[in-house]
Formats: structure tokens, C-alpha cells, sequence
């Protein structure tokens, strides 16, 4: 019976592959049809879980998706991308333009070529991933492991949301700068670092992995937080439920029963990597995107999108629908960055990790969200921070932080008082929810209907 499936798996990867020479494909790219936005349109053979690979290369090159339209009905998948750089600007830099033609043209196959952006590879390396309940400090203390165990952080991502954390680090052994293969010394990071996680007495389990196997950072934070069931509400006290409420996205799901469809739309704070989120979660719940628009209107995002469960059948249930909407609420919410964030840049030595996270919980700050970078031996580290009583922090203790770390060293990028005012203001200027794709189904192509032009 294993030689039969072996069989049928090499018989479909290779009608896949049959396909794909038939039918490859192909990538244009635009600066000229829109006046403040490059335009990326994408043709090839239709295959589950490509438009999520094709979102995770553009968004793995700091692009801004600001409009996007798709369309995965049938057999072909035809999306356009409307994208900017970091700065708000087309895209004009020639190696970025070559390798997205590169990565999603004739050349590609979108099972590889995503690892080529935005996966820690990991062979000079030992990758770890933790699960478990958040608390203040928790970062510090188990930075403060890695170090006693003689283990150097390389990178790291740390997500906080819903009184849940978790956690990819990709970590070295502090003398030889190589990955970590003695079973032993693997056995004892693993349950040295579960035994923090475990620490808050919480009866949900704490999880510690570890590998030597490519991982794609932000597509396993979600993975591993809906695993976790993070999605799940929780008892907060009023405040926080409160404040939780004016921050919630409004997600909606409807049945076009004539159709099949479900439809979601999502409200929300537009803010980078969003569109990533959205579909990530979709296609980790086995979603089918079969027609879908995103827009930015200011500072707010509006996505639509008609999906099917892979069975082929839309959202059956209210108990169904409550979830797609508690998960995709969670994933829009996880990278949302809340608090006060620090940026720290100095020369990479060993311990720095675990000192810096150590001198926050001295001063009552837990770290919210974190992300670690070691690059040509300089440390590239951003933290987002809270005062851990909930409080707003003290300017004091922000002025005596950056003396004991280094003023130059440490530097603050943002108000968390002025965000709250801005936040509040944003609330107050509420725009209908509407359907965005109000005409899909009368027309042919994206020609027909007005949104791109005729490339051919």
C-alpha cells in the first residue's frame, strides 16, 4: 500500500510539473499604468496554497501591498499586485525587480523558490521553537538560559498575544559559532527552556522544538499560535476588554449561497505584512482564496475575499464561522505592535541578548513583541515594550534605561501616549463596510471589469 501512494504521489507531482511546462508562468511588472504604485500582475497554472507563496516573496522584500486583486477560479490563477518600497515609492531598484521575475516568472518553483527569502537557514545553526504562557520577564529569563547553557542567539522573532507567547530563535554554540548536534546538550536545552516556559503553573502545555531543518520565521509564528489555540478568548478584566474591543478588527463572514461562497471581509488598521497574515491564517485553516480584493484607504485596510473550504464546500456553520473569524481577528492582531519601541544597535557579544532583557524586567517593562538580528557582527534589535503593571511607562525610567545600556546605543521610535491619541481619533472616523467585488461574477477578466488594463 506505501508503494501505491509513493506512486500516485510521484504520478500527481509529476502532472503538476507537466503542467507547469505547458502552461508556465508569467510576470509583468508596470511602473508606468499607475501613478503612485508598481504594478505586478501574475498569470500561472492554478495549485493550492500558491497565492499565499506568491504574498510571502513580495512581502519577505519589505514590499507594500496597497491594492491587490485576485482571481483563482478554475484552473488558472491571474492576481494583480499594486506594491511600493518601504519609503511609499515604486519599486525601481533593479535586483529587486530581476528577482521578482526570477522567483515568480518561468524560472520559479514556488515550493523552493520562497525559501530563498525570509527562511533562516539553518545548517550552520540550531533552530528553536517555544510555546507557552506569557508573563513579564519571561523573554529575560529565558535569554538568561540560553547563555548559561553557552548558546549564542543569532536571530529571533518573539510574538506575545492573548496571554500566549511564542518564539523562533535561531541559536550557536558560543565557541564554536556552529550549529548545537550533541544529543545530550540538545536534550538539556530542551528541558531546561520547557521548564521556564512551565513556570507560571498554567495547565495549558508549554512546547520546546528543536531542528536543524529551513524555517520560514513569520509563517511558523502563526502556525505554531493557532496550534496553540490562541485564538480562543479569554477571561481580562474590564480595561483590557475594554481596550481590546476599540483595537478588534471587524471581520464579517456571509454565505453567497447561489454561488457557494463564503464571503470574509476584514476591516482593520492597515499596517505592513497584513495581507501575509490574512492569508496565511486562511490557508493554514484549509481556505481556498477563489476571488478576493484588497484596498488602503488612509490609515485603514479593507480585504475581501471568496473562499471555499478545500472540500469544496463554503463555511457550514455558525460554530465554523465564529472560528474563521476569532482566528483571522487573532493573526491581525499577534503582529500588531503595541507599547513603546526601542531600537538597539551596538556590537554583537556574547550575552547581550540576555543583559538587555534582564536590565527591562529590572525596571518593570515585558517585552510585547521582539525581533533580533545579527548582522556583520552588529546587533539589529527591536523591542516593544509595556510597563508590566499596565501602566504608562515613566519617561524616568525609559532616560535611566538608555544610560545603564548607552544613549547611542538605545534609541526610542515612537510615543506611546501619542499613539493612544492617534488611535482614538481613528476610532471616532468610522467608514461603512462595503463588498469591494460587487460585480466579480458578470465578468470574463480583469480587463472586462475595468481594474487593470491589457498586458497582452
Amino acid at each position: 500500500m506505501d508503494v501505491s501512494m509513493s506512486f500516485s504521489q510521484d504520478m500527481d507531482d509529476e502532472y503538476e510539473k507537466l503542467i507547469r511546462r505547458m502552461n508556465p508562468p508569467r510576470v509583468v511588472i508596470d511602473n508606468d499604468s499607475s501613478k503612485n504604485a508598481t504594478v505586478i500582475r501574475v498569470d500561472s497554472a492554478n495549485e493550492y496554497g500558491i497565492l499565499l507563496e506568491v504574498v510571502q516573496i513580495l512581502t519577505d522584500l519589505n514590499l507594500t501591498i496597497t491594492k491587490a486583486y485576485i482571481s483563482s477560479d478554475g484552473g488558472w490563477f491571474m492576481d494583480v499586485f499594486n506594491v511600493t518600497d518601504q519609503d511609499g515609492n515604486k519599486v525601481t531598484d533593479e535586483v529587486v525587480l530581476d528577482f521578482i521575475q526570477k522567483s515568480l516568472g518561468p524560472e520559479a518553483c514556488f515550493s523552493t523558490s520562497m525559501r530563498t527569502v525570509g527562511v533562516i537557514p539553518s545548517t550552520d545553526s540550531t533552530v528553536i521553537e517555544l510555546t507557552g504562557c506569557d508573563r513579564p520577564g519571561l523573554l529575560s529569563e529565558l535569554t538568561a538560559v540560553l547563555t548559561h547553557l553557552k548558546c549564542s542567539v543569532l536571530n529571533a522573532e518573539v510574538w506575545t498575544h492573548n496571554t500566549r507567547a511564542a518564539a523562533v530563535m535561531q541559536v550557536t554554540d558560543d565557541s564554536t559559532g556552529c550549529a548545537i548536534s550533541d544529543p545530550e546538550r540538545l536534550s538539556r536545552i530542551k528541558n531546561l527552556l520547557r521548564n521556564v516556559l512551565k513556570g507560571s503553573n498554567t495547565p495549558r502545555e508549554a512546547k520546546t522544538v528543536l531542528s536543524h531543518g529551513e524555517v520560514h520565521t513569520d509563517r511558523r509564528l502563526h502556525q505554531m499560535m493557532f496550534e496553540d489555540r490562541d485564538y480562543e478568548h479569554r477571561a481580562v478584566d474590564d480595561d483590557s476588554s475594554i481596550q481590546d474591543e476599540r483595537q478588534r478588527p471587524d471581520v464579517c463572514v456571509d454565505n453567497w449561497l447561489d454561488k457557494d461562497y463564503s464571503v470574509v471581509t476584514v476591516r482593520c488598521k492597515d499596517r505592513p505584512k497584513l495581507l501575509f497574515d490574512t492569508v496565511c491564517t486562511l490557508t493554514d485553516m484549509q481556505y481556498v482564496v477563489f476571488h478576493g480584493s484588497v484596498d488602503t484607504e488612509g490609515t485603514e485596510a479593507y480585504q475581501e475575499y471568496y473562499v471555499r473550504h478545500i472540500d469544496g464546500s463554503p463555511v457550514k456553520s455558525e460554530a465554523e464561522k465564529q472560528r474563521v473569524i476569532q482566528c483571522l481577528e487573532a493573526a491581525i492582531n499577534r503582529r500588531v505592535s503595541e507599547g513603546l519601541k526601542l531600537e538597539l544597535c551596538t556590537t554583537d557579544r556574547v550575552g547581550l541578548l540576555s543583559n538587555v532583557t534582564r536590565i527591562f524586567r529590572e525596571n518593570s517593562l515585558t517585552v510585547t513583541r521582539a525581533e533580533v538580528k545579527t548582522k556583520g557582527g552588529k546587533a539589529l534589535n527591536t523591542f516593544y515594550v509595556s510597563d508590566a503593571s499596565g501602566y504608562s511607562i515613566d519617561a524616568k525610567t525609559i532616560d535611566s534605561i538608555r544610560q545603564t545600556i548607552g544613549q547611542t546605543i538605545l534609541k526610542v521610535k515612537n510615543n506611546p501616549e501619542e499613539q493612544q491619541q492617534q488611535r482614538q481619533k481613528q476610532h471616532s472616523q468610522e467608514s461603512p463596510t462595503r463588498f469591494l467585488f460587487g460585480g466579480l461574477f458578470k465578468s470574463k477578466s480583469f480587463v472586462n471589469f475595468g481594474l487593470v488594463r491589457s498586458y497582452s
